[in-house]
């Protein structure tokens, strides 16, 4: 079973990149929160692998950081949920934002995932809730109450998936934009949101 790749980037789309190991290209599918950090073509990329294997098919799973592969190994240990699933749920939230939605029981927050209904939700919450103890989840605020660039960032992210747009490209562009400093007010950063997804 293959468990770690270290090489280069030679193709990436999203949910899907081939690393290049000493000339041999090895298909691997990613979350959007790997897609995004593992740098442009030509890029050195060292992944955790998750080997599948089916009676049709032997798949690829990789992850820039411990936490992400452990959520996606318990994912894929509920009934219901398969390999692809499990990685749009990685795509579609942050994966310490995951842990926490999890323990607080936020079937609303699951449900906002694309691909996830309420049922699916509420068996997550059921199944994963107790076995996340173990996990060691950086920089994740536990304090419930969220301070006021907390709540910008959830109001644009929020007007951005009203537009039509999907929640971790408008997540990334909130993120670029809030770190830029530029914008002060609400309207302002959100039309520098709209700006960066355009790019």
């Amino acid at each position: 079973m293959i468990a770690f790749l270290r090489g280069t980037v030679l193709d990436k789309q999203p949910n899907l990149i081939i690393v290049d190991v000493h000339g041999v290209g090895y298909q691997v599918h990613v979350p959007l929160s790997t897609y995004y950090d593992v740098g442009d073509i030509g890029r050195d990329v060292e992944l955790r692998i998750l080997t599948h294997v089916r009676e049709d098919a032997l798949q690829l799973y990789g992850f820039l950081t411990a936490l992400e592969q452990q959520l996606f190994e318990r994912l894929i240990g509920i009934s219901g949920i398969g390999p692809k699933l499990a990685v749009a749920v990685l795509s579609g939230i942050e994966p310490g934002e995951l842990v926490g939605a999890i323990q607080r029981a936020d079937v609303a927050r699951l449900t906002g995932i694309p691909g996830i209904g309420k049922k699916t939700a509420e068996r997550i919450v059921l199944e994963l809730k107790d076995r996340l103890a173990a996990l060691v989840v950086p920089d994740v605020d536990r304090t419930t109450t969220a301070s006021a660039g907390d709540r910008l960032r959830a109001d644009l992210v929020s007007a951005l998936q009203n537009l039509g747009y999907h929640r971790p490209p408008a997540e990334r562009a909130v993120d670029l934009t809030l770190a830029s400093a530029g914008p002060s007010t609400f309207e302002q950063a959100l039309k520098a949101a709209l700006r960066e997804l355009m790019r």
